[in-house]
Formats: structure tokens, C-alpha cells, sequence
């Protein structure tokens, strides 16, 4: 089961911490507890029942076996949400978002196909068939495509969910997803507009402290849908086999009750008649029987 959300942590890790006054979105005015010197104070128990909204409907998601991509392309965040995001096995943007990448989603994937091809093309001798200049521009073309696109080459089709870290920042992100109707979760800090996510986790996303404890949270829900998810396939998987074995087990039984033709002469030939076929009498014959 995944912990609980303290207040007491989330303060310790700053997650508190909003920008300044003049930069204030008054969108998240039901979020901020209070200002002090200059700067508002995100109010840490909308924060903690958010992140627990938040965590079960990620946890939902994960047990149903769909993917949640993560996007957060700051220098802050980056390296903590690759970090998550491989830990929960999801797929993450880290990089520049490549534009098109939820609304043209068909040449993404080509791009991603483009990888494999080449992967193919080093282990059947192929690559080597090239020119010098060649096999530099293919290399060069695969490690521009493995940074910017790597970590989704697992994900066959759109995510099911976007979590985002600054949607000011990744606000072409959020209006892809907006365009398709991807449900959106995001921390979003006090200069941001929550409207337009479906579940706001209110906190400071500049901090790469707050950054860590916010997305603890949020894998550790995610990877216990995973393993639900795991555990009720192998109790299916055993309920299969059990069911199989007792009509396994039946079959002989069925066997067992099977009588024994007899070899009487009549028998015989009550059995004979019985499987004639039944010829059905005119209306004119029964008439004329009942004379």
C-alpha cells in the first residue's frame, strides 16, 4: 500500500512555496493559504488531499494497463522524472516536446519506427555496406531520434494520461492533450491556470526537492495499480487452470456412467425401431382410422 501524505513532509520539502504576489494567477486564489514577504504559501492540506485524488486515479489508470506519459522538460525536473517514470515503467519526455506528438501521433511513431530500422540494419550487416559519411549521418540520425523520442518507443498508441511538471512551461503539451481529450494532471504553482487541468496537485514546481517529493507520491501509486493489475492476471491465469483441471477430472467420471448395450434379442431390436424415423400420417389416414 502506497504511504500516506503528510503535511509535515510536504512542508519539509518546500512544497509550499508559490512565486511572487505580482506574478500570481487569481485562478489559484482557493489554493493559496496566506502571503508572506512577497510570496504566497500554497495552503498544504488542499495539496495532500490532491495528491491523494490525484494518486488514485493514476493507480486506476496503471491497473487497467494503459500508459501515463510524463512530461517535463526543465532542468530541475528532468532528471528526477526520467528517474520515476523508468522506476514506474512509463514513457516520459524529458527533451524539447517535439510539436505534433499527441495530435500527430502517426509520424511520431514512424520516427520511433525509423530507430528500429536502423537497429536492424547494424545486426544484419547492412550498416556496413555503407559509406564512412553514410554510417556517420545514420548514427547521428539515431542519436538525435534516442534522445528526443527513446523513451516513448514503447508506446504503441496515445497515452491515457498526461502528467505534466509547469504547464505554463509545457503549455503546447497541455493543449495537445486539451485538442484530444487526454485527462491532464499537473503541479501547478500559483502563477499557473488550473482550469484547465482535470487534476491539479497545487505545489511548488520549481524546487526540485518539492519536484521529488510530489512525483514519490505519484509513482509509488502508479506502480501499485502495476502490480494489482499483475497479481489479478496470475489469479485469472490460475482460476483458468484450476477450471481446467476439474473438467479434466470430470471426464472419466462422465465415462463411468456409461451403461452397457445389452445383448438381448429384443433389446435389440426395441432399440432398432426406436432409431426408425418417425413418419408423420396424413390428415386423410387419421380421418379414416377414426371411421
Amino acid at each position: 500500500m502506497a504511504k500516506k501524505v503528510e503535511v509535515k513532509d510536504l512542508l519539509e520539502a518546500g512544497v509550499h512555496f508559490g512565486h511572487l504576489t505580482r506574478k500570481w494567477n487569481p485562478n489559484m486564489a482557493p489554493y493559496i493559504y496566506m502571503e508572506r514577504n512577497g510570496i504566497h504559501i500554497i495552503n498544504l492540506y488542499k495539496t495532500a488531499a490532491k495528491i491523494e485524488e490525484a494518486s488514485e486515479a493514476l493507480k486506476k489508470i496503471a491497473a487497467s494497463g494503459r500508459k501515463i506519459l510524463f512530461v517535463a522538460t526543465k532542468k530541475q525536473a528532468k532528471d528526477i522524472v526520467a528517474e520515476k517514470a523508468k522506476a514506474a515503467n512509463m514513457p516520459y519526455i524529458t527533451e524539447r516536446w517535439p510539436g505534433g506528438m499527441l495530435t500527430n501521433f502517426v509520424t511520431i511513431r514512424k520516427a520511433v519506427k525509423k530507430m528500429s530500422s536502423i537497429d536492424r540494419m547494424k545486426q544484419d550487416g547492412t550498416f556496413n555496406t555503407l559509406s564512412k559519411k553514410e554510417r556517420l549521418a545514420v548514427d547521428r540520425l539515431r542519436a538525435k531520434l534516442e534522445k528526443n523520442l527513446g523513451s516513448i518507443s514503447d508506446m504503441s498508441r496515445l497515452p491515457a494520461a498526461l502528467f505534466v511538471v509547469d504547464t505554463t512551461r509545457e503549455h503546447i503539451a497541455v493543449a495537445e492533450a486539451l485538442k484530444l481529450n487526454i485527462p491532464i494532471f499537473a503541479m501547478v504553482d500559483t502563477n499557473s491556470d488550473p482550469r484547465v487541468i482535470d487534476y491539479v496537485i497545487p505545489s511548488n514546481d520549481d524546487a526540485s526537492k518539492s519536484i521529488e517529493s510530489i512525483m514519490s507520491f505519484v509513482s509509488e501509486a502508479i506502480i501499485e495499480g502495476l502490480s494489482e493489475r499483475k497479481s489479478g492476471k496470475e489469479d485469472d491465469e490460475e482460476g483458468m487452470a484450476k477450471k481446467a483441471k476439474s473438467s479434466k477430472d470430470s471426464k472419466p467420471a462422465k465415462k463411468a456412467k456409461v451403461e452397457v448395450p445389452s445383448t438381448d434379442e429384443e433389446d435389440v431390436k426395441a432399440m432398432k425401431e426406436a432409431k426408425q424415423p418417425v413418419r408423420q400420417k396424413s390428415k386423410k389416414e387419421v380421418l379414416n382410422e377414426e371411421e
